[in-house]
């Protein structure tokens, strides 16, 4: 199974988790998040996360969403997935949006997980452009 892992500072990764449940439905087992509270040491954190991937196995895959390249949330997962011999099977994105994790969720299963990585980030990036506030091209604003 390809796993989508979420992980963020905040209540984002939750929150982007249930709006995506929204689109893709909401019962999809494949679907996980957790994040770093306010307030909460990374040991918790840690812990957290251990039991999110607790069932997830060598034959698995993983596309791992984080708020930021860097933090203490992407950081500690990657320690976690190392830790489980996970590492292999994993490809880890930051700067997580809804278009790009909309697209994982509709991705297809038997497709490279080196391939759909690139097809998220570039779906990613195609949805930053401006909002024409004026009706006419979206390169105006």
């Amino acid at each position: 199974m390809r796993y989508l892992i979420l992980v963020s500072h905040g209540t984002f990764a939750p929150g982007l988790h249930n709006a995506v449940g929204m689109m893709a439905g909401a019962d999809r087992k494949d679907i996980r998040s957790t994040s770093l509270l306010d307030g909460m040491d990374v040991d918790t954190y840690r812990k957290a996360f251990a039991e999110l991937v607790a069932d997830v196995t060598e034959e698995d895959e993983i596309l791992l969403f984080a708020d930021i390249i860097g933090g203490s949330p992407l950081t500690t997962a990657m320690e976690v997935l190392t830790e489980k011999g996970l590492l292999p099977h994993t490809a880890a994105i930051g700067g997580m949006n809804l278009p790009l994790v909309l697209t994982a969720a509709f991705a297809d299963a038997d497709a490279p997980l080196e391939q759909v990585a690139a097809e998220i980030m570039e779906e990613g990036r195609g949805q930053l452009k401006p909002f024409a506030l004026d009706g006419g091209d979206e390169d105006e604003i």
